[in-house]
C-alpha cells in the first residue's frame, strides 16, 4: 500500500529526519488559512498516490495566501494518472542549495534490501540511471545487520552526498523497518543554503502482508480518492495499477505475471495486475471487472483463466453473470483453458455479448487484445 506524502513526511518526522513545516486540506479556504499560517508563500502539492504529480500541473508555487487559494481551487478535484485530488499539502519552500536522492527498495531477486543513492536528486532516478548510470550507487544490505552508522557513511561517501546524509540514512533505514515497508523514498533530500538536509518530498509503500501489524494505516486505505486501488482494497481484490491501457484479470499470480510479459510482448502496455487467486465467482467477477472499468486508462481488458479447481464453465458462468451486472464499455477478450473449456467457451458463445471476444491461446488473446487497446 502506498501512502500519501503527507502520511510518508510524517513518519520521517516521528523518526527524526527534517521535512519543511506543512500541513495539508481539502478546500481552497482552507488553503488561504494555511498558507496564511505558514508564512504566506508556500507551495501546494497534490496528495494523490502516484508519480509524475509536477509534470501533471499537481505541484505549483503560490507568492501569498490569495494565490494558494486560487492555485488549490485549480488542482483539487483534478485527475492525475486516474486519482481524483481530494487534499492538498501546502509546505513551506526550501531555499535550495543542491540535491540528492535516496531510497531503501526490496530486491526480491536477491532476497536483500537494496540502498540506491545518488547526487543527482529532484529527477526520477530512473532517468538518471539510463543517462549516467555511474551516477546512481546500489548496494544491498545484510538484513541481519541493518545499516549501521559506519555503513551509512559508506554509501553516502560512494554517492558522493554530504556527510550528515549518513544520519539521515540510518533513519530512513527504521522508518522501513519499523513501518514494515518494501520502499522508502527521499527524492529530492535538499541541502539547504542554510546547511540544513531536509527531505523535500517522499514515497512510502508498506507491506501489504504486514497489515496486522499496522492497524493505524487500516482506515487510509480506502481514504476518499475513488480510485481503482481504492475500490479493490474495499472488495478484498489483489489488484495493482500498472501505467498502461490493457486491463488484465487472471487466476493466480503467476498466470498474471505472465499474461502482463505477454501482453507487452504485443506491443502494448498492462495497464494492472489483478489477480482473483482459485476461484472466480460472479461476485469476483463483478467486483473486478467494475474495478478495472474504473479506470480510464484502460482501453480493453483480458481474461486469462486457467480452469483447475474452479472449472472453465463455472468462470465462464461467473463472467456472464457478472456483464449482466456491470456496464460493459469497451471490448473484452476471454481466454479459458484447462478444465472444462470447451465447455466454457460455449457458454459464452451462447451469451453473445457484443463486446466480448474469445481466444483460444494465451498469446492470440494477448495480441487481439493489445490491437483493441492501440486502436481505441
Amino acid at each position: 500500500m502506498d501512502l500519501y506524502e503527507h502520511q510518508a513526511r510524517g513518519l520521517f518526522e516521528e523518526h527524526g529526519i527534517l521535512v519543511p513545516r506543512a500541513e495539508v486540506t481539502d478546500s481552497p479556504e482552507g488553503a488561504r488559512e494555511l498558507a496564511r499560517r505558514l508564512g504566506g508563500r508556500v507551495v501546494v502539492k497534490a496528495q494523490v498516490r502516484t508519480g509524475g504529480r509536477g509534470k501533471a500541473g499537481g505541484v505549483r508555487l503560490a507568492a501569498d495566501p490569495a494565490a494558494a487559494e486560487l492555485t488549490a481551487r485549480q488542482i483539487l478535484g483534478t485527475d492525475i494518472k486516474g486519482h481524483t485530488v481530494g487534499k492538498v499539502m501546502l509546505a513551506q519552500p526550501a531555499d535550495i542549495e543542491s540535491e540528492f536522492y535516496i531510497s531503501y527498495v526490496l530486491d526480491r531477486t536477491a532476497g536483500r534490501f537494496l540502498a540506491i543513492a545518488s547526487a543527482a536528486g529532484g529527477t526520477e532516478i530512473e532517468e538518471v540511471a539510463a543517462a549516467r548510470p555511474e551516477a546512481v550507487v546500489r548496494t544491498h544490505i545484510d538484513p541481519a545487520g541493518g545499516v549501521t552508522f559506519a555503513k551509512a557513511q559508506e554509501i553516502a561517501e560512494a554517492a558522493g552526498l554530504p556527510p550528515q546524509a549518513a544520519d539521515v540514512l540510518v533513519r530512513l533505514w527504521q522508518v522501513l523497518v519499523r513501518e514494515d515497508a518494501v520502499l522508502v523514498e527521499v527524492n529530492p533530500l535538499v541541502r539547504t543554503r542554510q546547511g540544513q538536509l531536509l527531505a523535500l518530498d517522499g514515497k512510502v509503500t508498506l507491506d501489504d502482508n504486514a497489515r496486522f501489524r499496522q492497524a493505524r494505516w487500516g482506515a487510509e486505505e480506502v481514504e476518499h480518492e475513488g480510485t481503482p486501488e481504492a475500490a479493490a482494497a474495499a472488495k478484498g481484490l489483489n489488484y495493482v495499477k500498472l501505467d498502461g491501457e490493457v486491463g488484465i484479470i487472471g487466476n493466480g499470480a503467476g498466470l498474471v505475471m505472465s499474461t502482463l510479459d505477454v501482453v507487452a510482448g504485443c506491443g502494448a502496455r498492462p495497464a494492472n495486475f489483478l489477480d482473483i487467486g482459485g476461484g472466480a465467482s460472479a461476485r469476483i467477477m463483478a467486483d473486478g471487472l467494475s474495478v478495472i472499468l474504473s479506470d480510464p486508462d484502460v482501453r480493453s481488458v483480458f481474461v486469462n483463466v486457467f480452469g483447475g479447481i474452479t472449472a472453465c464453465d463455472a468462470v465462464a458462468d461467473g463472467i456472464v453473470r457478472a456483464l449482466d451486472a456491470v456496464l460493459l464499455t469497451k471490448p473484452l477478450v476471454v481466454r479459458l483453458d484447462g478444465n472444462n473449456a470447451a465447455r466454457g467457451r460455449a457458454v459464452l458463445d451462447e451469451y453473445a455479448h457484443p463486446l466480448v471476444q474469445q481466444a483460444t491461446t494465451m498469446d492470440g488473446a494477448a495480441r487481439r487484445a493489445a490491437q483493441l487497446a492501440n486502436a481505441a
